[in-house]
């Protein structure tokens, strides 16, 4: 990003800085030049603007809270190796990813459906640098990293880790990492059958010439979220044992990769189809390069992650081949969405990292009203409540990857599988959301400036707002929340109870933190209250309350997360005021609608009468 603003911004005077201490310097220099230019003083004023502009260094070295993280989890040995890794890493973004992120940004991809001679061809077309990000995903290991398990169950968080650098940097080639990383867990979970054995060395692959990404293709025009019932996408058997796939898929992220998940329903000669959707495996490009029976209808006209080919494509007869049992597709692709929310949560606490960065560096040399953006209280606390925030969505991140590399290595308890079970989906929704609001609040930190594009700072904004809407929206995953609470008969909430629980406890004589740790107690006794007295509401009631449910969760969870961090040897201050900041606010707000009648009272407005635009009665 500083290298692209510095191509955006028009020559200034090199030394030129608005920084304490070197304000009388700044100002008899702007004199000189301004008599030797004959610059009258108003447009020299305006001129400083663009002089203040915020330049971040490596971003592993200047993440004071990701290191503090690391060093208190990482086992010596691997901390060792994960730091040198990791700072070298950070060079690597700071000269050479981000400048070609921007250049995706600048060269977004287009659709040239048919050649000189008026043959279809629909060619996507990307640009050097998104191609280049290919590579060099593939050379830094963004998905073998955690399949190749070089540090046992630590591995995932390793990967995890570079991800959350490398995201907002990354020019959007983050989302097809993500859904490379579901495809290759999906196959890995079915027991990487011989048959896709060359598959997966392929995306999990550190030769960029070898490197393969996958689709996810699951959206169609009759449905989002709603797959089973708004899949019309059909699969017919053929002799060879293959299937030919007819259909159309509404919503394809990265459509230029190379291979794709994607469901239908297989139907026999006559057309009659089996109960449930099956989950099939294609390549999208035959050995010549040409598509696999697929025409690309159009790309989507985004809002954000304009750097991805977004597109609408047509199966006609795609050859593919089927993975899972017959009718049980949407079970296997689970382990896919899985990974990718969990993605999801990356690419949500990155940005709001990112933003807070720039929006802390420009606090240190922008003057306003005499003195510093940082010298003003007001605007200090404003960054310091996205600093607590940020905080919180970082260590809900790092307990869930720490959960699934335990899983994956095979030394995760009940209790951990359970616990990671209704932490994704609670964690997708509620940072998909922070990151929307602290992104926001972050580019108004920068005034004017803020809202130019040429600072690359809307980007960052315009591609956080889908974080909310990938990998289902805020209501379809709290729903999840509370069918994953049914499906184990409780043993997730009690899961999740128990390990609030010892975290408090372990923390309950640590000085500074008792009234955290009093608020999170109260907020967990309410949360248990809620339970039993929604037990008696009905379904209704529970499923209106599933937002404010999975918001509980999570701010609970993250509040435990903050107090635990906050209760080590070496914590600072500002540790302990992180954590007693994020338990100052409503951790427990399912408890405050059921006792102020909110979800009676909005259940009396279901006949439509609020819906329909009328007036009740």
């Amino acid at each position: 990003l500083p290298r692209a603003w510095a191509r955006c911004q028009p020559p200034s005077d090199r030394g030129v800085s608005t920084s304490a201490g070197q304000g009388q310097r700044v100002g008899a220099r702007e004199e000189r030049v301004s008599g030797e230019l004959g610059t009258p003083r108003a447009r020299r004023g305006m001129e400083t603007l663009f002089r203040e502009q915020p330049e971040t260094g490596n971003q592993y070295l200047e993440d004071a809270w990701l290191r503090s993280y690391l060093r208190t989890h990482l086992p010596a040995k691997v901390l060792q190796e994960v730091d040198r890794d990791l700072e070298r890493f950070g060079h690597r973004l700071l000269t050479q990813i981000r400048a070609l992120g921007w250049e995706c940004e600048l060269n977004p991809p287009v659709l040239r459906q048919y050649d000189a001679w008026g043959r279809r061809v629909d060619h996507i077309i990307t640009c050097s640098a998104w191609r280049r990000m290919k590579e060099i995903a593939a050379e830094e290991g963004l998905v073998a990293e955690a399949y190749e398990r070089k540090y046992s169950n630590w591995s995932r968080l390793h990967q995890a880790v570079k991800l959350y650098l490398f995201s907002s940097s990354s020019g959007g080639f983050n989302c097809p990492l993500a859904m490379t990383d579901g495809a290759a867990k999906v196959i890995e979970s079915l027991g990487t059958p011989g048959s896709l054995k060359n598959a997966f060395g392929h995306l999990t692959s550190r030769d960029p010439k070898k490197f393969w990404t996958s689709g996810q293709w699951m959206t169609e025009r009759r449905g989002g979220s709603d797959v089973a019932n708004g899949t019309e996408t059909v699969a017919r058997k053929q002799p060879d044992g293959t299937y030919h796939l007819y259909g159309f898929k509404w919503f394809t992220s990265a459509a230029d990769s190379d291979v794709t998940l994607t469901l239908a329903r297989v139907v026999d000669a006559e057309g009659q189809g089996s109960g449930g959707l099956s989950l099939f495996f294609l390549k999208v490009r035959d050995e010549e390069g040409k598509l696999n029976n697929i025409q690309v209808q159009r790309l989507k006209d985004k809002l954000g992650t304009r750097q991805m080919a977004t597109a609408e494509l047509w199966l006609d007869g795609a050859k593919a081949e089927l993975i899972s049992a017959e009718g049980r597709g949407v079970a296997s692709i689970s382990n896919m969405l899985n990974i990718t929310r969990i993605h999801n949560v990356i690419g949500a606490v990155a940005s709001m990292r990112r933003m807070l960065s720039l929006s802390r560096e420009y606090a240190r040399r922008r003057v306003a009203f005499g003195k510093l953006l940082k010298d003003h209280p007001l605007h200090v606390q404003t960054l310091a409540r996205m600093e607590v925030q940020t905080r919180g969505a970082f260590l809900l991140l790092m307990d869930i990857v720490r959960l699934l590399g335990l899983t994956e290595t095979n030394m995760a308890s009940e209790q951990d599988q359970l616990l990671l079970r209704v932490l994704v989906p609670a964690a997708k929704l509620y940072t998909g959301k922070q990151a929307s609001a602290v992104v926001i609040e972050a580019m108004e930190s920068f005034g004017g400036q803020g809202y130019m594009e040429d600072t690359g700072l809307p980007v960052i904004v315009r591609d956080a707002l889908v974080l909310s809407i990938w990998e289902g929206t805020t209501n379809i995953l709290s729903l999840d929340v509370l069918r994953s609470l049914s499906k184990s008969q409780g043993q997730a909430m009690a899961a999740f109870l128990s390990s609030v629980q010892r975290k408090l406890d372990l923390a309950s004589s640590t000085g500074g933190l008792e009234p955290a740790v009093r608020q999170t107690r109260a907020a967990l006794g309410r949360l248990e209250q809620f339970m039993r007295a929604a037990g008696s509401k009905g379904a209704l009631t529970m499923e209106l309350a599933a937002r404010d449910f999975s918001y509980t969760l999570a701010r609970i969870y993250t509040g435990a997360l903050l107090i635990e961090h906050a209760a080590r040897p070496d914590a600072s201050s500002t540790d302990i005021a992180t954590a007693r900041r994020w338990c100052s606010q409503e951790l427990c707000p399912v408890a405050l609608e059921l006792d102020n009648g909110s979800y009676e009272a909005e259940a009396a407005l279901l006949d439509g009468a609020l819906v329909d635009g009328g007036s009740p009665a």
